[in-house]
């Protein structure tokens, strides 16, 4: 076993954009030093939540242990912590699912406590109980919380026994797809079809009818068993149009228990969520504290201590329903941090070494608004986000603005892994209301360089911008609903188009400028110079399909740009060589905007919005000359099926010479323990299979032919 000593250098220690928190504050830092608890503590797992939990630890004066696979040697949580230990190979299950060598490593490096943070052992029993019998502390509930709230069947009777809200449907397991296609009838379509253990989204299918439940049981049963080792299902109502709103309680050993708000995080895709935020703008004091009281009665009833969330469906009357609880930090608990000024991972660690919580109910209240996006590396132009691979070329995070914070677990030049979830970070904004926080974000994901990996940022800018989210009229169907073809980007309005496309003028210009300024600076003395003092080039510039003449003039301090009758005057006080660009149009206040590429042949890579747009900008005299260019025929791909994202392939339902029909299942992807079905596009016969189960394949990895 590898053990070794590590520093954080100065560039890359997180800011900590929450110092407004009570816990945080210049007179409690020597109390929380006081305050006793552990010396060392062991972060079982990695990447953002490692990293979080370790800001915690250092700001109690409490030395910090990471794990880390063979992959993450070099990672920023690794290199964050006092002491890392390697505790085996990529693959999860060899290595952060490791118990008997993480155990080891607990022994070897002396750690007193244990915090699982999120996914792999966060809500593993038997890793909670095996600490214990080696007087380690487990930073989370006991054993028997763990359990109760594991398992949804067990944990919806809890819930019934103390007076919570839950959904109708079946109480006990069901056993093949048989007894699945009949509970379901009897309960009545639609109906949810999820694992017994686990969560994250992973396990859960939707059925309107008999055909889709059959399916559903196969894929969630399949998935169930990749993602918790237990392939147990249960069925309920599906509740349409609903609202996933969640409360955050906190629990000590002295029979303390407090609701600390709600999240709403409707907001999803493939039942994972994508934006969250604290609070509700549809919940009322009223819910507010019926949903909080239940919340509490419910951990009461397990006797929980630590952190926990207690999820809900609400639906169009305000009606809720228990779906489950998540014995362990969620992935959103910054915006309550944000809302409440409560440091939960604070009070995670004090409650396991035997303190009673530092606040109580009436300190809770609600300040501001807070906003988090899920920024994953992912193709949100596919299926709303298909796990993109690959390493950060150049990585540049928002935290330079005010109230905005990002948890994260990589830096540039850090590789996007097959081997775990693709988030890249928690980008948080915080407002005095909704509208402050949505402005905020907006302008975050602007300015968040991410290059080397497509990502999600064009969805989320989407997503904030969408009238409907705006006036807070959305349910986890909102994606499906605002893009039910797919989501295919920013569409531009006629004056966002010129304005765009002005952008690339100003940028033709100065790239033209920078040109000649670097040529007549390399030539010899007897070499004639070229005329540096061009301020005006008549182009063409092209955005999509449509074309447009445009005549661009530098001035002292904007470029002017006409097209047509339409003249848009664009800053000039920026550089293309950095990562984003301030710009104004027209005088007006500044935005940001991203050139990812600034070709010598015109072409010209913008994110403009959130939405990346490919723009060409030529000189007329070239223009003229590009009809004589052959025009590159598309591929057909009628005839193939491709690998729609890296992953593995779980299995294959076809044999070469089976004749298949449109939409009828070829084979299984598994990426990221989520198993995708892909279908024959049209009907044929099988020529080839390119792929045998087990193999891993990258994105547009050829699988099958037909004839």
């Amino acid at each position: 076993m590898q053990v070794y000593r590590s520093f954080v250098t100065s560039q890359r220690v997180p800011n900590k954009p929450w110092v407004q928190w009570k816990t945080y504050s210049s007179a409690s830092a020597s109390v929380l030093k006081d305050d006793k608890t552990f010396d060392k503590i062991l972060i079982a797992n990695r990447g953002e939540i490692a990293c979080r939990v370790m800001r915690t630890c250092k700001d109690m004066g409490i030395k910090t242990v990471a794990i880390h696979s063979e992959a993450d040697a070099n990672s920023v949580h690794t290199l964050m912590a006092d002491e890392a230990v390697c505790v085996g190979p990529a693959p999860s299950a060899q290595s952060y699912l490791n118990m008997p060598v993480i155990l080891d490593a607990i022994k070897a490096t002396g750690a007193q406590a244990v915090h699982p943070g999120y996914g792999f052992l966060s809500e593993n029993k038997e890793f909670a109980k095996t600490l214990a019998a080696n007087n380690v502390a487990f930073i989370g509930p006991d054993t028997f919380a763990i359990d109760a709230m594991g398992d949804k069947i067990k944990s919806k009777l809890i819930a019934k026994e103390a007076g919570v809200n839950t959904i109708p449907g079946y109480d006990g397991v069901v056993e093949n797809v048989e007894d699945a296609v009949k509970i379901a009838e009897e309960i009545g379509y639609p109906v949810m079809i999820k694992a017994s253990a686990g969560g994250g989204g992973k396990g859960m299918r939707i059925a309107w009818n008999e055909k889709e439940t059959r399916e559903g049981f196969r894929f969630s049963s399949q998935e169930a068993a990749a993602s918790f080792g237990d392939d147990r299902l249960l069925i309920e109502k599906f509740i349409d149009t609903p609202r996933h709103i969640e409360m955050q309680v906190l629990a000590d050993g002295y029979g303390n228990t407090l609701w600390l708000n709600e999240r709403e995080c409707s907001i999803q895709r493939r039942n994972q969520k994508v934006v969250e935020e604290a609070p509700s703008i549809y919940l009322d004091p009223t819910t507010r504290e019926a949903m909080g009281k239940q919340a509490v009665a419910l951990a009461e009833a397990v006797q929980y201590k630590s952190a926990g969330t207690v999820e809900f469906l609400v639906d169009s009357k305000k009606n809720f329903y228990f779906l489950e609880m998540n014995t362990r930090l969620q992935v959103e608990h910054p915006v309550t941090e944000y809302i409440t000024g409560v440091d939960l991972v604070s009070e995670m660690i004090k409650v396991a070494a035997g303190h009673p919580l530092s606040l109580t109910q009436d300190q809770i209240g609600i300040n501001g608004w807070a906003m988090e996006c899920r920024v994953y590396a992912e193709d949100p132009y596919k299926s709303f986000g298909l796990p993109s691979i690959g390493k950060l070329t150049r990585y540049v995070e928002p935290t330079h603005l005010d109230n905005v914070r990002v948890d994260s677990g990589i830096t540039e030049g850090s590789d996007i892994s097959i081997y775990y979830d693709p988030m890249i970070s928690k980008l948080v904004s915080y407002g005095k209301d909704r509208s402050e926080a949505i402005d905020k974000m907006k302008t975050a994901l602007d300015n968040y360089v991410i290059r080397g990996v497509k990502h999600n940022v064009p969805l989320c800018h989407e997503v904030l911008s969408n009238p409907m989210f705006i006036e807070g009229n959305i349910s986890t169907n909102f994606l499906m609903e605002v893009y039910p073809d797919g989501f295919n980007g920013k569409i531009l309005n006629v004056n966002e188009h010129n304005e765009l496309c002005a952008i690339a003028c100003a940028f033709y210009a100065k790239q033209q400028h920078g040109n000649r300024q670097f040529i007549n600076q390399t030539r010899k003395h007897r070499m004639p110079k070229l005329a540096d003092d061009v301020n005006k080039w008549k182009v063409e510039v092209q955005l999509g399909e449509e074309k447009s003449s445009a005549v661009v003039e530098k001035t002292t301090d904007s470029y002017t740009v006409t097209m047509g009758n339409n003249t848009v005057n664009i800053s000039s006080d920026w550089s293309l060589t950095n990562p984003t660009q301030h710009i104004s149009v027209n005088g007006g206040n500044k935005f940001t905007v991203q050139c990812l590429q600034a070709s010598p042949t015109g072409q010209f890579q913008v994110q403009y919005h959130g939405t990346l747009f490919n723009l060409q900008v030529l000189d007329n005299t070239v223009a003229s000359l590009k009809k004589f260019m052959p025009v590159k025929i598309p591929e057909d791909l009628s005839s193939v099926i491709k690998a729609p994202m890296p992953g593995t392939v779980f299995s294959i339902a076809c044999s070469v010479g089976d004749i298949v029909t449109v939409g009828q299942e070829v084979c299984i992807v598994e990426a990221m323990k989520m198993q995708n079905s892909l279908t024959a596009t049209r009907d044929g016969k099988i020529k080839a299979i390119h792929c045998n189960a087990g193999d891993s394949i990258a994105e547009d990895d050829l699988l099958i032919e037909l004839e």
